[in-house]
């Protein structure tokens, strides 16, 4: 057994635990969760296209509201902020931003970003909008991993919720037919303890060639 010292990152790994009892009277900033989103998006993704969105709900009525859609999960209502995580099937779309986004900060000269948006912009156009859904889930999965991290290294707690009624949530948010809901987030200060789980080991999912 490895008797190495464990990083301040490993054991931020090993502290995140799902919580679902939370103080309801503890606020976040707009600022303090702009941070946490900056920090979870520096996630990669499918050629840089960043497919996800999110909605940053705050309001009382409608953390209530959605507590409905959420199949009555009590931690909707009492976290400090519920994230909705949602992708973006025309997440293409975006590649000239975003490669100018990188001529900008000096990292892509004009005629690659000329480039590579005309490349993206071909090749993501041809695939079927099934197949562009599933690049976007794929990487919000990545982006909201790191969120939680983000979070727990502020010393919040947070738990993924993917059971919600997301046909009511795309109406209830009016969200165009491109984007759609993948999972919720919510992050606040926790008073309960998580619920005690085990992991399988290395050898029962692993195979070395």
């Amino acid at each position: 057994m490895s008797t190495q010292t464990k990083s301040a990152f490993t054991e931020l790994m090993y502290a995140r635990k799902s919580i679902r009892k939370y103080d309801a009277d503890y606020k976040l900033s707009k600022e303090e969760i702009s941070e946490m989103l900056t920090d979870a998006m520096t996630a990669p993704s499918t050629s840089n296209q960043q497919p996800w969105r999110f909605i940053a709900i705050t309001d009382e009525s409608a953390k209530k509201e959605l507590r409905g859609m959420a199949y009555n999960q009590e931690q909707v209502e009492t976290a400090s902020v519920v994230i909705a995580v949602l992708g973006d099937a025309n997440f293409h779309e975006q590649a000239e931003k975003i490669n100018q986004l990188s001529v900008d900060v000096g990292v892509m000269t004009p005629e690659v970003a000329v480039a590579q948006t005309e490349g993206s912009v071909k090749l993501y156009s041809g695939v079927p909008v099934e197949a562009r859904r599933s690049l976007a889930m794929y990487d919000a999965g990545l982006v909201s991993m790191q969120l939680l991290l983000a979070a727990k290294d502020r010393g919040l707690d947070s738990v993924v919720m993917g059971g919600f009624n997301k046909d009511a949530f795309a109406k209830a948010y009016e969200l165009p037919e491109n984007e759609f809901p993948i999972v919720l987030i919510a992050i606040g200060k926790g008073t309960g303890l998580p619920r005690g789980t085990s992991r399988l080991s290395v050898d029962d999912v692993v195979k070395f060639v």
